[in-house]
């Protein structure tokens, strides 16, 4: 494999599957397997979920709730969804644990990072519960956050679409794609790939980011390898 140590970065809604709103299994073990096939490839795997099929803390503060308040929410959302993928990956017998920015007790173990990256070099998948755990921060950042921490070769953004184009290419058909393309250059083109504080984050710690398709069976691995089927984001 290409890279030795990843964090994968999956959207909440991606948990729903054709459901609509909360978690459907089926989509829980396509992501479990595509997590099993990497681990058994002999790579290292973090991963930071978010909670927007559940309860996003920013379209509750539009909706009367403290955007404080509405954050911690979403914390506990992404500490759901956590617990949901630790437990279809210990079915398929992957080692797995779940560490939360915050105290939950026997839910999760409290996030420091040496702990994890012991974990990971023990075998086990590391899921990362409640994002920063602090309010005004979004799940990217958390995930930016965890892959600086536990010094990750990669960190992967799973998405619905297979890369980072001009435009959306759901809504423009004249949109074309990246291979590969610069934290600098991105930044110029405003191109929506995170919010800007975990982009700032992976840019100022030289983090590589790869955005793909991760909808697909099979392209987990076909990343780890080098195969180029989404974008490539750097310094250089």
């Amino acid at each position: 494999m290409k890279y030795n140590r990843i964090l994968l970065k999956l959207s909440g809604e991606s948990l729903m599957g054709d459901d609509g709103y909360g978690i459907n299994y089926g989509a829980v073990s396509h992501f479990a397997s595509e997590i099993e096939s990497a681990v058994t490839a002999g790579v290292q795997v973090g991963v930071v979920i978010g909670g927007g099929n559940i309860f996003r803390g920013v379209n509750g503060a539009t909706k009367g709730f403290d955007r404080r308040q509405g954050d911690h929410m979403g914390m506990l959302a992404t500490i759901i969804n956590a617990m949901a993928l630790q437990g279809v990956l210990e079915e398929k017998g992957v080692k797995v644990k779940v560490l939360t920015a915050m105290d939950i007790e026997g839910m999760g173990e409290k996030i420091y990072f040496k702990n994890a990256v012991r974990y990971l070099d023990e075998g086990y998948v590391v899921i990362f519960g409640g994002g920063t755990g602090n309010p005004f921060f979004t799940t990217d950042t958390g995930a930016a956050l965890r892959a600086v921490e536990i010094k990750a070769d990669l960190l992967l953004k799973g998405t619905r679409v297979d890369g980072i184009y001009t435009a959306d290419p759901e809504k423009d058909p004249t949109a074309t794609k990246f291979a590969n393309i610069t934290y600098a250059e991105a930044y110029e083109k405003h191109l929506k790939i995170m919010d800007l504080t975990a982009f700032t984050l992976c840019q100022d710690n030289n983090m590589k980011l790869y955005v793909y398709d991760a909808n697909t069976p099979g392209n987990l691995l076909k990343v780890l390898s080098g195969e180029p089927i989404g974008t490539f984001v750097s310094n250089q």
